[in-house]
């Protein structure tokens, strides 16, 4: 097993780490990768990608799993925690030849044991339908490549439809797609539908109903991803020009937007409750922004190379609301009318997805824990946690400090303040990140101290950037672990992120609420961050009693939740 020590072991590869609910094991022997287990060369690849859907059969094993990893696509039964993988029988495999999968997405609605539907993205630019169940191709959209000739850089299906998805390219283009529509045997032609700040909405103007449906034009360079909130409404860009932008997706509007502290931004997802919106990207910080307010209100602190995921965990994620929270309101109708879309879609309005409307500072919920992960090309992995001390500043901290390290954290910001910083400094109290479980009560906050002594050293207090600033800039490492990527793709990116109209941009959002100073804002500190993998790590999944990862080599991982490691499981699985 790998040490948890410091020295030379931090160079080891981790196999467990602890938060507070308990252990996170790797299960060797979950191990998905290609037949041969052989690590994949990944020079020029593109990122391996990993997509699950449950098929609800009666086994009570419904899970599949795909990936992509160079050429090759898998289809397999996921075992997750239950039994060791078995890689000599996947459902599907497919090799291509004169492009590779970047991306791909399951439709849950349509998903049953006898069939599913799975849209996979290419480097060339096209898009496919297939059953790996059937083990059949349906359709190919932009075969001639006349609607986009750049890479597919993300696929979603549109949350509630059967019918519609969107696809994001590299060129900085997303486009709607219906699957029971053609995509012509011209480029298509478009007619300006709605106009913003740095984006753009058109539709495809046709005698009949052909693809795309619309043209969303959003920003400048590529579109890295995209992710829609919980209930579909809204929808989050990353793109390489730094900024996000969330959209109310059917009125095609700019709802609210944030830059990143420079560079691009490569990975966004959205809070469990659509409150609140993370990405990642080139500056090596994760970025906590407030759906309801439109600013940032916290950054992460904790990799050493670009983010490359991003991802909320469900399960550990707690929002305990005093009052029922109320809906915002729906869809453009005369959008729905102009733009026909051919195929209704409804909306899932379950509790745990809704968007709530409420004012921060006026309803305050009981108890609020968010949890997320990230992953970069710094091999890493972080887990965040989100606290109340961190989201309602304003109130009191809610249990006292008893470590030394805690203790230092608000001395040295204390000292900070009095030597007159500036006023949009932060403040003598700071909020601190991933706190113990504690009341919400400060008068009923009790605390074990010994318990804090022997386990605070697994949880993170909130620190000013300055006092990281030597460590950050000698430990940081510049495209880490990219030694894989080709040098075309690496110089297009290092000529996006230092041309002059990048650094006169940042210039200009620097300091204002777009992205504030790093002194502004709270600064996150990781509760867990361990080296996981050889290579840089494309992969982050949340699972019930799991969770995924995978790195650029191929080889997707399991890591079993505290006390998920099924007993009965053949021992060489669950030893460490």
């Amino acid at each position: 097993m790998a040490a948890e020590g410091g020295g030379k072991e931090m160079n080891e590869i981790k196999t467990q780490f602890t938060t507070r609910e308990g252990v996170y094991k790797l299960l060797t022997h979950s191990e998905y990768s290609r037949p041969n287990r052989v690590p994949f060369n990944s020079q020029g690849s593109n990122p391996v990608k990993v997509s699950f859907v449950n098929v609800n059969d009666q086994s009570g094993n419904g899970d599949r799993i795909c990936f992509n990893v160079g050429r090759e696509l898998y289809f397999y039964i996921y075992k997750g925690v239950r039994k060791a993988a078995d890689l000599s029988k996947p459902i599907d495999k497919r090799i291509y030849k004169g492009t590779q999968p970047t991306c791909h997405d399951f439709n849950p609605l349509t998903a049953t044991a006898e069939s599913v539907s799975l849209l996979v993205g290419f480097s060339a630019g096209q898009v496919q339908l297939i059953d790996p169940i059937k083990k059949e191709t349906s359709k190919l959209f932009n075969e001639e490549r006349l609607i986009d000739k750049s890479r597919v850089t993300c696929v979603r299906w549109v949350p509630g439809s059967e019918s519609l998805f969107l696809v994001a390219h590299s060129s900085g283009s997303m486009y709607l797609y219906n699957v029971e529509n053609t995509c012509g045997t011209t480029a298509p032609h478009y007619q300006l539908l709605k106009q913003g700040e740095n984006y753009a909405v058109h539709t495809c103007k046709s005698k009949s109903a052909r693809n795309p449906l619309l043209r969303w034009t959003v920003g400048e360079g590529a579109l890295n991803e995209f992710a829609f909130s919980p209930d579909g409404k809204f929808l989050a860009c990353a793109s390489q020009d730094g900024f996000l932008r969330v959209f109310g997706f059917d009125a095609a509007e700019l709802h609210g937007t944030m830059k990143s502290y420079f560079g691009g931004l490569l990975c966004v997802c959205w809070s469990p409750d659509g409150r609140y919106i993370v990405a990642g990207g080139e500056d090596d910080l994760v970025t906590v922004w407030s759906f309801l307010d439109c600013r940032v209100i916290a950054r992460g602190h904790g990799h050493k190379s670009w983010v490359s995921v991003v991802a909320f965990d469900h399960c550990t994620t707690s929002v305990e609301d005093g009052d029922p929270p109320a809906e915002f309101s729906g869809s453009d109708e005369d959008f729905h009318e102009q733009i026909h879309f051919g195929a209704g879609r409804d909306r899932a309005n379950s509790s745990h997805s809704r968007l709530s409307k409420r004012n921060s500072t006026d309803s305050r919920p009981v108890s609020v824990t968010y949890r997320f992960g990230s992953v970069g090309q710094d091999t890493q992995l972080c887990l965040w946690d989100l606290t109340e001390d961190i989201l309602f500043p304003h109130l009191p901290l809610s249990r006292t400090r008893t470590h030394t390290n805690v203790m230092s954290a608000t001395n040295n910001v204390s000292n900070s303040s009095t030597s007159g910083n500036p006023p949009n400094s932060l403040p003598s109290t700071l909020p601190r990140s991933n706190s113990l479980p504690h009341s919400s009560n400060p008068g009923n906050s009790i605390i074990d101290s010994a318990f804090i002594a022997t386990s605070v050293s697994k949880f993170a207090t909130l620190s000013l950037h300055d006092s990281r600033k030597e460590r950050h800039e000698k430990d940081h490492k510049r495209n880490h672990s990219m030694g894989h990527i080709s040098s075309k793709s690496s110089d297009k990116l290092n000529q996006l992120s230092s041309s002059r109209t990048a650094k006169a941009d940042a210039a200009k959002t620097l300091g204002t609420t777009l992205c504030p100073r790093m002194e502004e804002v709270p600064l996150l500190e990781p509760l867990v961050c361990k080296k996981i993998a050889h290579e840089r790590l494309t992969v982050l999944i949340f699972l019930e009693d799991c969770l995924v990862t995978a790195c650029q080599e191929g080889f997707v991982c399991t890591w079993a939740r505290p006390g998920k490691v099924v007993s009965d499981r053949p021992l060489e699985d669950t030893v460490m």
